[in-house]
């Protein structure tokens, strides 16, 4: 059995306050296509999204980014196309708030995953070399198969997203796949 985590592909991620910018743009299409795809087979897909607070002081990442994807405003919602493919389908979706880099982290997500026999791992989304990197390291210490989607996941930091993308097959044992092509190890 598999899953899709789809992580942080939020307005805020995307073009705004904590932006990936172009690459991130340059991918909403494949995101929403395999959202698509896996509701479709009947898999299950989680929306993994950051979630912090206005005035927020004591989380750790206060002091390393600007405010972003903060509880209730327009930078919080799921980009583009992603977005309508959600409220199309959010009956099929697990939508899950996260406070950390990692999905797995202060959430529920590992006893979702188990209840359901789910196996391997499909992740997509932004930043390739923090938080789908945090999820994966997460992924791999629980005993998940890891499929990182290539074509799927940006960062506003473009050596961090190469070296990412390395991380996965040569450390976690993860499939990366390229190009919509097979699945293949860098």
């Amino acid at each position: 059995m598999k899953a899709l985590i789809v992580i942080d592909y939020t307005v805020d991620f995307v073009i705004g306050k904590l932006p990936c910018g172009d690459p991130a743009v340059a991918i909403e299409d494949r995101i929403a296509e395999l959202t698509q795809q896996f509701v479709r087979e009947g898999d299950f897909v989680v929306m993994a999204v950051d979630l912090h607070y206005e005035h927020e002081t004591l989380h750790p990442e206060h002091k390393l980014f600007p405010p972003h994807n903060i509880e209730g405003t327009p930078g919080r919602e799921l980009y583009g196309k992603l977005r309508d493919v959600y409220e199309a389908e959010h009956e099929k979706i697990y939508w899950m708030d996260k406070t950390r880099y990692s999905a797995f982290c202060g959430t529920d997500l590992e006893l979702q995953l188990r209840m359901r026999g789910i196996t391997e791992l499909h992740l997509v989304g932004v930043c390739t070399d923090i938080c789908v990197l945090h999820t994966a390291v997460d992924a791999y210490n629980r005993g998940f198969q890891i499929v990182v989607h290539a074509d799927s996941v940006a960062s506003f930091n473009q050596n961090g997203h190469e070296w990412a993308l390395g991380h996965f097959a040569g450390s976690l044992g993860a499939a990366v796949l390229k190009n919509n092509g097979p699945t293949t190890t860098l």
